[in-house]
């Protein structure tokens, strides 16, 4: 029997650790991956850490749901026209051919199963997928670069230019400058919006939003924060908050400096809209709090040709590389923010 190093967690003690199981083989309709490049992610550290749990009981789950690589063998059963060496980046998750979007072929599923956190992911050197969660990469796209697009960026991707429908000249706030704040400025400089407005209170993060393209990072600790935000305005207000720190306090200070009218995009949450009326300050302003989560498959496909025609530039994402053996290292500095990681890389 073949075997390959896998990154897994055994769920019953939360114990992580690099061993060696058997390589799958690919079922009906699914292709094995030759795995490339896998992301580490920030849920990756709380799903070792205990505190987000697999939806789908197992005893272990191979990690990583930021994935490229070559198809290696084919499945049976195939409709689309596959062939080994393929390049392809995974989709994060897949449908779970019950809900009702699925049964009338709509996307997003509104109950996906996730990579790497329901069924194993791509820290591994080989990786299963079904046929209908691949997305072909160009020759000249990168690896790593082509690996993350499945996640980090296209979850803010999604959450600006749909869930907050950012529209050019739009002032906008983000709150977060990580993994997806960053992209998140970004994105949403490319959609025109302005001014682009960073709130972290970590010196380095708000560093890293003004080179991700922000026009002002401010720090949420600052006296004078509202008033910066109304005189990068011009007295108006943020149009759009985007809260991709998930901390309950980012509410209170975004819902002070957007305008009436406003919206506030909350990351991870329901992605249907949510209209407040229970005598919150939301309510005499008029503003709307949408709640959002993920991605579909339209959007990594349109980050791919953003990404592959040099209108979007994710090498300076990729803060480093480091072997699939040494995942458990990748996993403690991304915890410890050590060296300001934003996507570490795993290679096999």
């Amino acid at each position: 029997m073949n075997t390959m190093l896998a990154g897994r967690l055994h769920l019953a003690d939360t114990t992580f650790r690099v061993e060696e199981v058997p390589v799958p083989e690919p079922g009906p309709g699914e292709v094995l991956i030759e795995v490339k490049a896998a992301g580490v992610c920030l849920s990756d550290v709380h799903l070792i850490d205990g505190s987000l749990k697999p939806f789908v009981p197992a005893d272990a789950v191979t990690l990583g749901h930021e994935v490229a690589g070559v198809i290696h063998t084919l499945g049976p059963g195939l409709l689309g026209d596959w062939a080994p060496g393929t390049r392809v980046a995974l989709q994060a998750g897949q449908s779970c051919g019950r809900c009702p979007n699925c049964a009338m072929r709509r996307t997003p599923c509104l109950s996906p199963h996730t990579r790497g956190v329901d069924y194993d992911g791509g820290w591994a050197a080989y990786a299963l997928a079904r046929e209908d969660t691949l997305a072909p990469i160009p020759d000249h796209l990168p690896f790593d670069q082509a690996a993350i697009i499945p996640d980090a960026v296209s979850t803010p991707y999604a959450a600006v230019v749909e869930t907050g429908a950012v529209r050019p000249a739009q002032a906008v706030g983000i709150w977060g400058a990580g993994g997806l704040g960053a992209h998140g400025i970004r994105l949403a400089r490319l959609a025109g919006a302005a001014p682009v407005i960073a709130v972290d209170p970590l010196p380095g993060a708000r560093d890293r939003a003004l080179t991700f393209g922000a026009d002002l990072a401010l720090d949420p600790a600052d006296p004078g924060f509202a008033a910066a935000v109304q005189r990068a305005t011009g007295g108006r207000g943020l149009d759009t908050a985007f809260d991709f720190a998930g901390v309950p306090a980012v509410r209170e200070q975004a819902a002070a400096v957007l305008r009436r009218g406003g919206v506030m995009v909350l990351a991870g949450l329901t992605p249907h809209p949510l209209t407040v009326t229970d005598g919150t300050r939301f309510s005499w302003n008029r503003n709307e709090i949408r709640g959002h989560y993920g991605s579909s498959p339209v959007h990594v496909e349109q980050l791919i040709r953003l990404a592959s025609t040099g209108r979007l530039d994710l090498g300076p994402s990729i803060t480093g590389h480091l072997p699939l053996a040494d995942a458990a290292e990748a996993v403690r500095r991304l915890e410890h923010k050590e060296g300001d990681p934003i996507r570490l890389i795993l290679v096999p």
